[in-house]
């Protein structure tokens, strides 16, 4: 079965359609679940689909929208959440055997706010086990497939997030970040990921992986389409006590201040380092795209970059095994290898490490808060090296997080976003951090780039 095409490219686009009521939200869902149906048995994106939901919502979005009643940008559009946000009547299993019949009585945070914009939720998407690891070759529900080449990993943990999006099964995903989950898939799959500021978006509902690490972020094909889900869900949370009380900007109004004038710091040292040629040429003529554009580039130095890694894991493993002891002394036949491997290994980590790895991270923020006031974002690779294939993918799991899990670990935004293909066709992305608060700055220096480049709106050879 051929998948029909998409009426639209990307959510900006079918919103504006939507609101002028030339596109209906039935037939675009219609089109969402046609083409889940024929992508699906290779993708293998989606753990659940709730087809039956999706299209009462769209009707209900359908009436609503002709009677002249707009809930905002993403009224009538088709969207799916990782299987590890909580949905009413309907299962979260996390890609796990642990929670395959848990079914929740409410919405994450998330997923409520994104209901009351108006969004349709397709279903759920597979992932790496518990979110705990970056392949997304999930042992319980199958490996998540890359649309650009299937015997690919799509990369993890929010790989299903990440294949959905660039095969156009929906317009935007829900992830989740703890060291690199959103931008890594992102980037694998060629498309736009971000990582709000940590406790921009309540992770209320969400199933932990490390709770002082955790960030719920939106996985779209472009800036513009985050900038609007970003909009819907992001905010205090009185159910989530690591969500601030902060102002929320309008993302999209804010998008097109380009990029002239922006500093935009270069960490050669360890972020540039075991980077794969191409990727690193990539990234190079992304820089000089935004330097046509006129932002300053310069080269910076991140103090304890090199660190970051080891307090991400510090800090991760030991948070991880609090979460799952009771499962582990009851049920450790449940989980999968790899999984069941990194949570022994967290067991061996003193508590004194923990507490040591906690107060570095604080020297680290704080030497870089230094940095931060001299530029107003920082540019890396996303991933040193494309999506490896389905069989290596244990090898490299521990390279793909490594320039990404230093921003867990400071709580910055950050985004990956396509910046080129290598000699294989395989996409690679390049991430821009910014400073706390500041997504508003990312997200315009990615739409400025978006908008003078065309990386992004390149479709997948499977689509």
């Amino acid at each position: 079965m051929s998948a029909p095409a998409l009426p639209v490219a990307t959510l900006a686009e079918a919103s504006r359609l939507l609101q002028r009521r030339q596109l209906s939200p039935l037939e675009l869902t219609e089109t969402c679940l046609r083409r889940i149906e024929a992508l699906e048995p290779a993708l293998n994106s989606f753990i659940t689909v709730t087809a039956e939901m999706a299209l009462a919502e769209a009707r209900r979005a359908q009436e609503e929208l002709a009677a002249g009643k707009s809930r905002g940008p993403l009224h009538g559009v088709p969207v799916a959440v990782k299987d590890l946000f909580f949905t009413a009547g309907v299962r979260t299993t996390a890609g796990s055997r642990v929670l395959a019949d848990f079914v929740p009585q409410e919405d994450a945070t998330a997923v409520a706010r994104l209901r009351r914009a108006g969004a349709i939720v397709l279903g759920k998407l597979n992932m790496h086990e518990f979110a705990f690891g970056t392949t997304s070759v999930n042992p319980h529900h199958g490996p998540v497939r890359n649309p650009w080449d299937t015997g690919r990993v799509a990369g993890g943990s929010s790989g299903g997030s990440a294949s959905a999006v660039a095969a156009g099964e929906c317009l935007a995903a829900l992830g989740t970040d703890t060291g690199g989950s959103v931008r890594i898939p992102a980037a694998l799959c060629g498309i736009t990921g971000l990582k709000p500021t940590y406790g921009r978006v309540s992770v209320h509902g969400a199933v932990p992986l490390a709770w002082s690490l955790d960030h719920v972020g939106p996985m779209c094909r472009t800036a513009e389409d985050c900038a609007l889900v970003l909009a819907a869900i992001a905010g205090h949370d009185d159910r989530d006590r690591t969500t601030a009380d902060v102002p929320v900007p309008d993302y999209p109004s804010l998008l097109d201040g380009g990029a002239r004038g922006l500093r935009i710091g270069v960490p050669r040292e360890h972020f540039f380092e075991q980077v794969d040629e191409e990727v690193a040429g990539a990234v190079s003529a992304a820089l000089a795209v935004l330097a046509e554009l006129g932002a300053e580039i310069e080269e910076v130095s991140l103090p304890y970059g090199e660190m970051a890694p080891l307090l991400a894991a510090s800090i991760m493993l030991p948070e991880a095994l609090a979460y799952h002891l009771p499962w582990l002394r009851e049920r450790p036949g449940d989980y999968g290898p790899d999984t069941l491997q990194r949570l022994g290994a967290a067991a061996l980590y003193p508590a004194a490490l923990y507490v040591q790895a906690q107060r570095q991270r604080q020297v680290l923020v704080e030497s870089w808060r230094e940095v931060w006031q001299r530029v107003d974002l920082v540019a890396t690779p996303t991933t040193p090296v494309v999506a490896p294939t389905v069989e290596e993918a244990a090898r490299w799991a521990l390279v793909l997080n490594r320039n990404t899990n230093a921003f867990n670990v400071s709580g910055q935004p950050a985004i990956s976003l396509p910046c080129g293909f290598s000699s294989h066709g395989l996409p690679i992305g390049l991430q821009l951090v910014g400073r706390w608060w500041d997504e508003a700055t990312v997200l315009r220096t990615a739409h400025a780039y978006q908008q003078a480049t065309d990386w992004h709106l390149r479709p997948p050879p499977l689509v």
